[in-house]
């Protein structure tokens, strides 16, 4: 059987490190067969014109708990479908769905539930694993995470949740915690990444944990320490130590909110785009009207305010979440923090994409890897999002009411 091609045209295709103009990218068999400068001489191909439109890697989102309503903690295989379906609508062909702090029991279930809606997500960005956040945090820097589940690593505890799924990508933890730095090695050791979250770490001890395993932050800036006094004295937290851990990696919600553009800036400037990973964190009112929602599962979860383009605590005193979608990101790094196109898109893609140790299949537009691809236009709002070569997602279709999700011809 003859290979069937999509070849695209009049793209202003980005590359990790360039923009490719005018130029043209042909498909098939759900992989990229060819990225190219000048016109590619081939028969039979459809043809897909996009009008001077961007073509990037699918957006990688390591760090999404929720969307259109739904949360990964409904615990609920439909609730995972629909977090999947509702980011591909703005970029997202890969993501972590991402669990808050809970029992070990609850733990447990959500990983089944995961591989469970797995096998049914066709329709949505791909699962990359799970992210568990929690429940190994600082009390003090716990954020909106549930303090009745706060404790320490307990081997007994995680050893009987790493043996009960293959599916843990990533798994956030307070390296100063009792227990903490052996549980780095073990998480290593399985091929799984530690990262370091609401914490109080200092420098020392944050030194310690990437000596053990954990080479990235967790949401940079949010719930942890900066410069502190202790006795009088200086230290550095774990901001501090993100910056002078040249080998860190750390990642940031840039919804505009989280972080004004003098962070993003300085994150941009010390860090550089080969070292940072944009997140949503987004919770289940992201792509949703603003109004009361929940944070976590709609049986056990806490009540917050969404307003202004972010989730806050009902009294208005702290933010409770994300509701931030990966093209948000990426258009306010750039309009907002004044950004390249290139490294915006780049930590959005091949910098997720390395740190997650798949960047051999996705995260750049290569010869050989997945035809994962957005389009978008000069303002980032995105048009179309391709998964494996077929079309998940498309605005025109969308706007028009047809069907979505057939592979081109």
């Amino acid at each position: 059987m003859s290979k069937k091609y999509l070849k695209i045209i009049n793209g202003n295709i980005i590359t990790p490190y360039r923009m490719i103009r005018n130029g043209q990218l042909l498909i098939s068999d759900g992989k990229i067969e060819t990225v190219s400068e000048g016109e590619i001489a081939i028969s039979g191909a459809e043809v897909m014109d996009v009008e001077g439109d961007y073509i990037s890697p699918g957006f990688i989102d390591i760090h999404v708990h929720g969307g259109g309503g739904s949360d990964v903690m409904d615990n609920d295989i439909n609730a995972f479908l629909k977090v999947a379906e509702t980011h591909v609508r703005f970029g997202t062909t890969a993501m972590l769905p991402t669990t808050l702090t809970s029992t070990k029991a609850e733990i447990i279930r959500l990983l089944d539930t995961y591989e469970r809606a797995a096998v049914k997500n066709t329709k949505g960005a791909r699962f990359l694993g799970v992210h568990i956040e929690g429940p190994y945090f600082a009390m003090d820097q716990r954020g909106a995470q549930d303090p009745r589940y706060i404790r320490d690593p307990d081997p007994a505890e995680y050893l009987e949740i790493l043996n009960s799924s293959s599916s843990i990508a990533r798994w956030s933890v307070a390296p100063e915690r009792n227990g903490a730095i052996p549980f780095g090695d073990v998480l290593r050791g399985r091929g799984i990444l530690p990262s370091i979250a609401h914490t109080d770490a200092l420098y020392s001890d944050a030194i310690q944990a990437f000596e053990h395993g954990y080479s990235l932050v967790t949401h940079l800036y949010s719930a942890m320490l900066g410069v502190t006094r202790r006795n009088a004295f200086r230290y550095g937290g774990v901001v501090e130590s993100a910056f002078l851990i040249d080998e860190m990696d750390v990642e940031i919600i840039a919804d505009g909110r989280h972080l004004p553009s003098e962070l993003l800036r300085l994150v941009y400037k010390i860090k550089g785009a080969d070292r940072i990973a944009l997140i949503t964190d987004a919770m289940r009112a992201a792509a949703m009207p603003e109004g009361p929602s929940i944070l976590g599962s709609l049986t056990d979860g806490m009540d917050v305010l969404v307003e202004e383009g972010v989730a806050k605590l009902p009294d208005r005193s702290a933010f409770a979440g994300s509701t931030a979608t990966t093209d948000r990101l990426v258009r306010t790094i750039v309009k907002e923090a004044g950004i390249p196109l290139v490294d915006a898109v780049r930590m959005m893609t091949a910098t997720p994409a390395r740190i997650l140790g798949v960047d051999r299949s996705i995260g750049t537009l290569v010869t050989g890897k997945q035809a994962d691809i957005v389009r978008f236009d000069e303002n980032i709002n995105v048009k179309m999002t391709m998964i494996k070569g077929e079309i998940i997602h498309s605005a025109s279709e969308v706007a028009s009411g047809t069907h979505h999700g057939e592979t081109v011809r």
